[in-house]
């Protein structure tokens, strides 16, 4: 191989550098996934001030002939923005290290926290699958986490209460921050509605706070009979343990938050048709209504947000056999279930709220 010019040269060491960040990107999870373990977030905001490494380190659950690499640590951690670096006090020159808003979404007592998605993704049942990828593209299993585990995600959680606990405290927390965002910005989607179905909602934290913020709803949740087993209901929530491929109850408006990601063309079109036999028609108020992702790779300006839709479509392949859907997709799923028209809210980060109508 003759010997690179000095452009080519600058060229393939940026692009071994390019490679070399792909390669090594699974550092930065399980360097915050240390950093959740060892409670790092919350010893430093119980601290309420920036702390100092000596001052973190005394207060670690750690070895402290180790504690050398604690700063090495927490360096990978500022350069990725879960921490930052400020004074101390105006007075002071010493720095301590502080909170970002990425960190704070990781706190134990926080509503909205991302800690136990975190800790159930990057769990060896959940990373295991990704270094059977190749083998799956060659086998008959639905997923590549069946070709390693032989079952479902859903089969193994139902079998495995500590996994089964953490997706759901993972799936309520998302629920609260995208329940809060949707009765603030959305809330004329609820408007007129005597009675909705929150279809695999789980535990109910989003059914609770719409049953909080409209006293006169009649709010359902219909999920797996291990999931809402012992759940107890209010006035006007009610929980029903049942088989959303088999039935769905009656009401007016049926929700469906972050579930038809996990799902195949097919299966959806079944869910969607399930729906439809349940609700009136549009001029009667009948709707559907979709929390979810749809993906746009023009968007260049919402960098983040594309790289977010494109890391939970290939989690959605490997661990569930979903996808995460663009605009086309969706339209098509719409139609084939019988549906003759929607409209899309924008007001949810990555996701979307898309209300669908029969005729």
């Amino acid at each position: 191989m003759a010997m690179p010019n000095g452009e080519q040269s600058t060229e393939l060491l940026c692009a071994q550098s390019h490679v070399w960040n792909h390669i090594f990107n699974y550092i930065n999870s399980m360097s915050l996934k240390c950093a959740i373990q060892l409670g790092i977030p919350d010893i430093i905001h119980k601290h309420s001030k920036p702390m100092t490494l000596p001052e973190l380190v005394d207060i670690l659950p750690i070895n402290k002939a180790k504690a050398h690499c604690v700063y090495r640590l927490m360096r990978i951690l500022i350069h990725s923005g879960f921490f930052i670096e400020e004074k101390i006090s105006e007075n002071e020159e010493k720095k301590g290290y502080w909170l970002t808003p990425a960190s704070r979404l990781l706190l134990k007592g926080e509503p909205f926290s991302m800690a136990p998605l975190l800790l159930v993704v990057l769990d060896p049942i959940l990373t295991e699958p990704w270094h059977h990828v190749s083998e799956w593209f060659k086998d008959d299993h639905p997923t590549p986490f069946s070709t390693l585990h032989g079952r479902s995600l859903w089969g193994y959680a139902s079998h495995d209460p500590e996994l089964n606990l953490l997706f759901n405290n993972a799936m309520a927390n998302d629920s609260r921050l995208m329940t809060s965002v949707v009765i603030r910005d959305c809330k004329h989607v609820f408007e007129g509605l005597n009675s909705i179905v929150d279809v695999a909602g789980g535990t109910g934290t989003v059914a609770k706070s719409i049953a909080e913020m409209y006293p006169n709803l009649k709010c359902t949740v219909l999920d797996l009979p291990h999931v809402v087993a012992g759940l107890k209901g209010t006035k006007n929530l009610s929980y029903v343990g049942g088989d959303m491929f088999e039935s769905i109850p009656p009401a007016d408006a049926i929700l469906l938050k972050w579930i038809l990601h996990d799902w195949s063309d097919e299966e959806c079109v079944k869910i969607l048709k399930k729906c439809k036999e349940v609700i009136p028609s549009k001029a009667k108020g009948g709707k559907v209504i979709i929390i979810d992702m749809i993906v746009d790779n023009n968007k260049k300006e919402v960098d983040e947000i594309i790289k977010s839709q494109l890391f939970f479509d290939m989690l959605m392949m490997v661990v569930v056999g979903g996808i995460e859907r663009d605009e086309r997709e969706w339209t098509k799923l719409f139609k084939d279930a019988g549906f003759t028209h929607y409209k899309t809210i924008h007001k949810l980060g990555a996701r979307s709220l898309i209300e669908v109508y029969p005729s």
